[in-house]
């Protein structure tokens, strides 16, 4: 088990590059004068922004991918290969950014965060800390070799924390597009973040997990 980790290790470090390397192109190209500024958000060109929403599912089905080949058929272990592997990767992206451009230049310096189904915004230390909360659980999971099994409660807790924080990245883009449209995003600048939806959803996503890890463990196995 400690080599297989140690390899989608390696995995998620060499992609959390890659995936670093094509962000800083996109950001030479639409932000030339000020690489490290990302608003007001510029525009991308329509075919620009199809091959990026490509590329971001591409990047989810490339985790999930490897999840699945990485582990035993077994639901919980593969989630919890997915969440260590994305876990990982975010984490050392924000590594790789830092040095190869020197961003992010402040803990609390907004980010564009994804843009499927639509465009998620936030803290950049907000998806790292969900990132940390991943790949410590995911690894203890996978050094363990046991089975777990994951009960209602514990789905209930994680799915509704992770409802509860999507919608806190989701707050302010979606309330400033519903008050003036594209214009009015492509003119904003982030001011006060949704914590008060982020925290809350946060500590129920590390108890669903958490009650996973504890009472989940299928006995003798």
């Amino acid at each position: 088990m400690g080599r297989k980790l140690f390899w989608i290790t390696v995995y998620a470090i060499a992609m959390a590059y890659l995936e670093a390397i094509v962000v800083v192109y996109l950001r030479e190209l639409y932000y030339p004068d000020s690489m490290l500024s990302l608003f007001p958000m510029r525009p991308f060109r329509p075919l620009d922004f199809v091959l990026e929403l490509g590329r971001e599912a591409a990047t989810v089905l490339m985790i999930l991918s490897v999840a699945f080949l990485a582990e035993r058929p077994s639901f919980v272990r593969r989630f919890a290969a997915f969440v260590y592997i994305f876990g990982v990767w975010d984490i050392f992206y924000y590594f790789w950014l830092k040095v190869s451009i020197g961003w992010p230049v402040a803990w609390g310096e907004w980010d564009i965060l994804f843009l499927l189904p639509t465009v998620w915004l936030g803290p950049w230390v907000c998806p790292a800390f969900i990132a940390l909360l991943f790949a410590v659980w995911g690894g203890a999971v996978l050094l363990s070799d046991a089975e777990y099994r994951a009960d209602a409660v514990s789905a209930g807790l994680f799915v509704t924390g992770a409802l509860i924080d999507l919608a806190s990245f989701l707050y302010k883009g979606l309330s400033v597009y519903l008050k003036g449209g594209m214009e009015a995003i492509q003119s904003w600048t982030p001011d006060a973040f949704a914590w008060w939806l982020f925290i809350p959803g946060w500590i129920l996503m590390a108890a669903g997990l958490y009650r996973v890890w504890r009472t989940g463990r299928v006995p003798g196995k």
